[in-house]
């Protein structure tokens, strides 16, 4: 995705990772959710996010601090208790901004 396609006002909470295969992939910033001590950002695609007509599934994944101040690491999270306690609390939240779709 063009960064000049994406409205200034949205740069700020656009975040870019480095996925499994070093490429660069840009999320948008939803939340800082905060469980157990642990913080946990909410990401959402940013292919997703232009698309507002599809369901977009968010990544949740746990802050870890790194030895630089102005740097944040994030890491996968296997535990799946926590990623459904943490996106109930980003779904409660959010629940008069987003549509929620309960999967089945």
């Amino acid at each position: 995705m063009d960064e000049n396609n994406i409205p200034e006002e949205e740069l700020d909470n656009i975040i870019v990772l480095n996925d499994e295969n070093g490429e660069e992939v840009q999320f948008e910033f939803l939340d800082l959710v905060e469980l157990d001590g642990e913080e946990y950002v909410v990401l959402l695609p940013a292919d997703e996010a232009e698309n507002e007509d599809e369901a977009g599934e968010v990544v949740i994944l746990k802050v870890e601090d790194t030895d630089s101040e102005e740097e944040e690491s994030y890491v996968s999270v296997d535990d799946e208790e926590v990623l459904n306690k943490v996106f109930e609390m980003f779904k409660e939240k959010f629940k008069d901004e987003f549509n929620f779709i309960e999967e089945e």
